[in-house]
């Protein structure tokens, strides 16, 4: 019987509001994609619902939780700590899933320095424009424009770590970013080096929005 092949880890990162969660949940339809639920103090919205967009507790178990080394990566975020349970990962990588991971760049950093023995595809995702940006961050946080101000400071220093990553993608159109992603993560999964890309657009790109 032939041996079944371990997952791959998939990290999308990207500033609040240029729409990595929803293409997560795009990868996450394909067979053998599973998403990394992170554990976060911070209040559900809404639309969320506890164990399937996260799992939320309090500030004194996430604590506890860190003491015992538990995560695998864990950042604290806008007030916030969010993580992902090692134990949880692991497993579902040797059962032959890829795990997607929705997290920022402290995390991705902190995963890349375990050093883990399966292969990390790391992805960040460009909003087109600061207006659009900011607009997305007024309807997710219900037009609050003080919120969306404290994120946009956030943006400028986000932004500066696209370099550290794999590939860097500009999410204008959700189908056509999406496709650019899936097609990296195939040709990257099957190659044994790190794989180029054209950096010129993404420079241009970021100079636009920071300026």
């Amino acid at each position: 019987m032939a041996e079944k092949k371990v997952g791959i880890i998939v990290i999308l990162s990207s500033p609040s509001g240029a729409g990595k969660t929803t293409l997560v949940k795009k990868l996450s339809l394909k067979n053998n994609f599973k998403i990394s639920i992170s554990h976060t103090t911070r209040k559900p919205r809404a639309t969320e619902k506890n164990g399937k967009d996260y799992f939320f507790i309090k500030n004194k178990e996430f604590k506890n939780l860190i003491k015992k080394k538990k995560f695998l990566e864990h950042a604290k975020v806008f007030k916030n700590y969010y993580g992902s349970l090692k134990e949880t990962v692991i497993t579902k990588l040797k059962e032959g899933d890829n795990v997607i991971f929705d997290i920022d760049w402290q995390g991705t950093e902190q995963i890349k320095y375990q050093k883990l023995k399966y292969k990390i595809v790391t992805i960040f995702i460009l909003p087109p424009s600061k207006q659009e940006l900011f607009n997305r961050l007024l309807k997710r946080d219900k037009k609050d424009k003080k919120i969306a101000e404290v994120r946009m400071k956030q943006f400028k220093k986000d932004v500066q770590h696209w370099k550290s990553y794999d590939f860097a993608v500009i999410n204008d159109d959700i189908e056509f970013c999406y496709n650019q992603i899936i097609n990296f993560i195939k040709k990257q999964k099957k190659s044994r080096k790190k794989l180029s890309y054209n950096k010129d657009i993404i420079k241009r790109h970021i100079k636009k929005l920071l300026n």
